[in-house]
């Protein structure tokens, strides 16, 4: 907690001007469920991006609100006057097992498959947070994706998901929706649009918003 502390009171306007999504990472050697705090207010693209990532990922984790018992470093990050949107990231969440903060809280809990799994869901939340972004699309109604070089020669279960998936992100890039939001209405990973959405871009179907405002 104090490392937190004094961190914030060197680099506190840097880091709200320059924070887009954060995380307080303790307790991820383990197997256990993944769990996760939320922001103090909850609603951020970290909220969102952890929750996502983590319900395809993993299936089975723990969800606990800001006020409930327990909590590190994000409760300093997410205090009044400092309101940085980062989270409490763990596998088993810190005080839930006998040997929390204990002499057996050593490194025989640990496992390379438990380091390994929160590897890959913390680089999924990354990507998913360098990846999200708004679109617009730059057609009226449904485009012609075979001139475009989009829709399949030859046609299988798979292409014709590809082709679903394509049309209704077309239908959801208004530029009021995030990729992230739009996923989470077709209930799909982010990670198996972002090709599609590139594919999108590149062919002038879609624009990001910042560029086509």
């Amino acid at each position: 907690t104090i490392g937190s502390i004094i961190y914030l009171s060197r680099n506190l306007d840097r880091m709200k001007k320059e924070t887009v999504a954060g995380f307080a990472i303790t307790c991820v050697g383990d197997e256990g469920d993944y769990s996760f705090v939320e922001t103090r207010l909850g609603g951020t693209l970290t909220d969102k991006v952890v929750e996502h990532v983590l319900k395809h990922h993993a299936g089975g984790y723990s969800k606990f609100g800001f006020l409930e018992q327990g909590g590190c470093d994000e409760r300093q990050y997410c205090s009044p006057g400092v309101d940085l949107p980062v989270v409490l990231f763990a596998r088993s969440k810190p005080g839930s097992y006998p040997e929390y903060h204990t002499s057996q809280d050593d490194l025989s809990l640990i496992t390379p498959d438990g380091l390994e799994g929160s590897f890959e869901a913390l680089k999924k939340c990354i990507m998913a947070i360098e990846k999200n972004r708004s679109y617009r699309s730059l057609c009226l109604c449904e485009p012609q994706l075979g001139k475009r070089g989009l829709y399949p020669t030859l046609s299988t279960l798979e292409s014709a998901r590809t082709v679903h998936a394509m049309m209704n992100l077309i239908a959801y890039s208004d530029g009021q929706h995030d990729l992230l939001s739009i996923i989470e209405r077709l209930n799909q990973p982010i990670e198996s649009l972002f090709l599609l959405a590139d594919d999108l871009l590149q062919a002038g179907i879609i624009g990001t918003i910042e560029n086509v405002a």
